[in-house]
């Protein structure tokens, strides 16, 4: 289990990326249409606020992969086991 707090939420960014935001509309990955799935891509930050890609508290569940852009389904999957 991670520290990040849910519910999940999914905020579009473009066609095939939304950002995924944690209850306190933290970013903590983008979910990411890679042909027919869906993948999630942790992100973190530095102290100085730089992106870190593949980082932040979600890292064990990057490349998660997902059927559809679902908050639910990604809060389930990405937050519980």
């Amino acid at each position: 289990m991670s520290e990040v707090q849910g519910p999940l939420n999914l905020s579009p960014l473009n066609e095939g990326v939304f950002a995924v935001l944690d209850a306190g509309g933290q970013q903590v990955g983008n979910l990411k249409r890679i042909g027919a799935v869906w993948k999630f891509k942790a992100v973190g930050s530095t102290a100085q606020g730089e992106l870190v890609p593949g980082g932040g508290p979600l890292t064990a569940r990057h490349n998660a992969v997902f059927e559809r852009p679902d908050a639910d389904e990604v809060s389930a999957g990405l937050l519980e086991g």
